[in-house]
């Protein structure tokens, strides 16, 4: 392998942006953030550790999810999960986010860089409920940077394109689960577990 080990290999190999392209961040949201923050149902948010181990984390809800509490504030509900906190461990000991925001169909993001800070409740909290259940907690970011990112990896990769799909391509959620995680429990039960059922407990802590 030829490794690059310094910015300056780095630019010789791949080149300078565009102005445009450099220049394209922003302090604060614009009305069209907005829309497109109100259209979301996912966001993957981006964090490490204060020793440098890093952590990347889905967060899903209906469409407009993430609250925006002014042009430069938003907040994202937390809701029941694996409980390895991960990214709020993270968090606690290097403030620093990166999101991404994502509209199905869509092949641009929306990509907001911040500081973040746990909340474990708000007023706000209320205008957060999902099927009646408040958030466990908020993720509150301070914005620093917003700006969109192109489409070209989406166009790559076809994700949008049904044609493309291939759901059984890996082992399914239960074969994973019996080889790698639960050894113990029969493929049967993994299988009923994460059936159809899995999706009434979203909202519920177990």
């Amino acid at each position: 392998m030829t490794e690059i080990t310094s910015e300056a290999q780095l630019r010789e190999l791949l080149g300078e942006p565009l102005p445009r392209v450099a220049e394209k961040a922003r302090p604060g949201l614009h009305d069209y953030d907005k829309q497109w923050l109100a259209s979301s149902p996912l966001c993957l948010v981006a964090t490490s550790h204060a020793d440098g181990s890093c952590d990347v984390s889905p967060k899903g809800d209906p469409p407009g999810f993430t609250r925006v509490l002014d042009d430069t504030t938003i907040a994202i509900p937390e809701r029941p999960g694996n409980r390895r906190l991960d990214g709020f461990r993270n968090i606690l000991t290097n403030p620093h986010v990166g999101l991404i925001y994502l509209i199905p169909g869509r092949a641009d993001t929306l990509r907001i860089n911040g500081r973040a800070r746990l909340v474990r409740d708000a007023p706000f909290f209320d205008q957060m409920r999902v099927k009646g259940h408040r958030p466990l907690l908020a993720l509150v970011v301070a914005i620093d940077q917003v700006f969109y990112h192109c489409a070209k990896a989406f166009l790559r990769s076809n994700l949008w394109q049904p044609a493309s799909w291939d759901p059984q391509a890996a082992p399914s959620r239960a074969q994973i689960a019996q080889r790698l995680e639960r050894p113990n429990d029969a493929l049967e039960d993994l299988e009923r577990y994460y059936g159809p059922a899995y999706a009434e407990g979203l909202y519920r802590i177990s």
